[in-house]
């Protein structure tokens, strides 16, 4: 049997809904016969990381799969790096905006997940849910803990895999916003549930093109 842990952002901004939040809820406890555990993390610098480092520290899982809201986005965006940099936009739900930090100063300057990014991607599109890789996850909470985890296996946790994914507004956030995109919670679910059974399942990616000119 094999563990994942599953994190998911409390809302932040104006939203008063996070989809991340939202899906984690949703799954079930076990896929096959592996063991699936979620985790509500805030959107504030520096604890979130902490409280997911908690979580690994007494479940100790296999994986980790962090998952955040990408308002504007269209599809479910497989991360493929994150940065050293913590530069917000906005304020955190603590009111923190660090601007231009490092998040960890001993750490590399950008950590790639290790999770099958392009297997992912791959069974998604099979299942007709829109999705691609993404070589951005931001400079906010989401990148922080993409960062954060990654940062902490790398020093920590050997053999733990990790890695983020971005999703959509649902429907319900975009009323109100022109032109916005959004993706039914079902679908977002169906597309989760399949990159939890394709992290579970691959253990070598395949190689297939994800990149972009710009």
């Amino acid at each position: 049997m094999k563990k994942i842990l599953v994190t998911g952002f409390d809302p932040f901004g104006e939203e008063k809904v996070n989809p991340a939040l939202e899906v984690i809820k949703l799954l079930p406890k076990k896929i096959g016969e592996n063991e699936v555990r979620i985790l509500e993390i805030p959107t504030v610098y520096k604890k979130s990381v902490e409280k997911i480092e908690k979580e690994i520290e007494s479940y100790k899982p296999d994986y980790v799969l962090s998952i955040g809201q990408a308002g504007g986005r269209a599809s479910i965006s497989i991360e493929r790096v994150a940065i050293n940099i913590d530069d917000f936009r906005i304020k955190d739900n603590e009111g923190n905006q660090p601007i231009d930090e490092n998040i960890f100063e001993d750490g590399e300057n950008a950590y790639f997940s290790t999770l099958p990014i392009k297997s992912i991607q791959d069974e998604l599109s099979k299942n007709n849910i829109p999705s691609s890789i993404s070589n951005t996850a931001g400079t906010f909470v989401c990148n922080h803990v993409f960062y954060g985890v990654r940062y902490l296996i790398e020093k920590k946790y050997k053999g733990i895999k990790s890695g983020f994914v971005h999703i959509p507004y649902i429907p319900e956030q975009v009323i109100g916003k022109a032109n916005t995109p959004s993706m039914s919670l079902d679908n977002i679910l169906k597309g989760i549930i399949i990159i939890i059974e394709t992290i579970f399942n691959v253990e070598t990616d395949i190689k297939k093109s994800g990149g972009t000119i710009c």
